[in-house]
């Protein structure tokens, strides 16, 4: 009996392994043949993405974004979303130009990068350590979407990171984006003449979700917290420049001879009140402008009034009323002709400044 008793117990131990054994090869070669099982995250320390624009024909600028979040599902579909107020040029007033008069990031926060990469082709991935494929992508940016193929080395860094980058520079073209008119905003804030499309080139680092110290993704970041700005108060100088630049934007809209500004000026209007609250000790003088159709004693009460509309709107955002003073200038100081369409429009506008003392 005893005989019996520990020849079933060898023999159950024996077929447990055996178990085992399949069981850890079966989850081997599911993994094998699914890189992307249980899903990998981005992560924005190990990761970059970069552009080269050119402006008076041959001056190269490299700049980034310093702000990346992003995921690999089980399907293979990636997802990058970038935070455009994180655009990095590594000069202060050049960020906010990019922000405020290129990208828009007060009606456009963030760009999306969509693709699916198939399994299939990267299921040696372990062996091979590092592929080219082919993928098609989709980007999201500016309102606009649209779709390109390209090829990507994707690279095992090890059995837990992954890297998802280019092989070559991707030209993205201004005008695919509906970027034309931020651009040529962009040109006259900084008298520059600027080549219309952009090379891009990028690493995103993912780690796959099972060693990552928790499962739950951390709150998405407010998109206009990841600006690469000192914290807390500006200066003069900063407030300056920033107020100079708000007053480029033409996002500030009125009805024909209306006074009320329309509701999708309030996210320039908002994002202008938050710089207004970092500049402490500063009056700023809301300038109402507009073009020369009409009388001119007409313009003269039609600029007070809309100043004063936008003064109004800036104080309900729980800014100090003594900080804010408003003046209407009617016709008297147009900045382009008034005998051409764009012309008025652009002598139609409110700007921003910082009195003296």
């Amino acid at each position: 009996m005893n005989y019996l008793t520990s020849f079933y117990s060898k023999a159950t131990a024996v077929l447990l392994a055996a178990v085992l054994t399949l069981a850890t090869l079966t989850l081997r070669a599911e993994a094998q043949q699914n890189p992307f099982a249980g899903g990998w995250t981005l992560q924005p320390a190990m990761s970059a993405l970069n552009f080269q624009s050119v402006k008076k024909q041959t001056v190269v600028e490299n700049s980034s974004f310093a702000t990346l979040e992003g995921t690999i599902a089980e399907d293979g579909t990636t997802k990058v979303s970038v935070l455009l107020d994180s655009v990095d040029t590594k000069i202060d007033l050049r960020n906010v130009r990019m922000r405020f008069l290129f990208f828009e990031t007060f009606k456009f926060p963030s760009a999306t990068i969509t693709t699916e990469m198939d399994a299939g082709l990267l299921n040696d991935l372990r062996d091979k350590r590092r592929k080219t494929v082919p993928v098609r992508y989709t980007m999201e940016l500016h309102g606009v979407t649209k779709s390109f193929d390209a090829e990507v080395a994707v690279t095992l860094l090890s059995e837990d990171l992954v890297s998802v980058a280019s092989t070559t520079p991707i030209s993205v073209s201004v005008s695919d984006f509906d970027l034309l008119e931020g651009l040529g905003k962009l040109q006259d804030a900084a008298n520059v003449t600027i080549i219309p499309s952009a090379t891009v080139s990028f690493d995103f680092v993912f780690a796959r979700n099972s060693t990552l110290a928790s499962a739950t993704p951390a709150p998405a970041a407010k998109p206009e917290s990841v600006a690469l700005e000192v914290e807390g108060d500006f200066d003069r100088e900063a407030c300056k420049g920033r107020f100079e630049i708000l007053s480029r934007t033409g996002n500030i809209y009125f009805p024909s001879g209306s006074a009320r500004h329309d509701a999708k000026s309030e996210p320039l209007l908002n994002s202008l009140a938050g710089i207004i609250a970092r500049c402490p000790n500063m009056v700023i003088e809301v300038g109402g402008h507009t073009d020369s159709v009409g009388s001119e004693a007409t313009n003269q009460s039609l600029s007070e009034k809309r100043a004063e509309s936008v003064k109004r709107y800036l104080i309900s955002r729980d800014l100090d009323p003594t900080v804010l003073v408003s003046k209407g200038y009617g016709e008297s100081s147009p900045i382009a002709t008034n005998e051409t369409r764009k012309g008025r429009w652009a002598n139609r506008r409110i700007e921003f400044k910082v009195l003296s003392n």
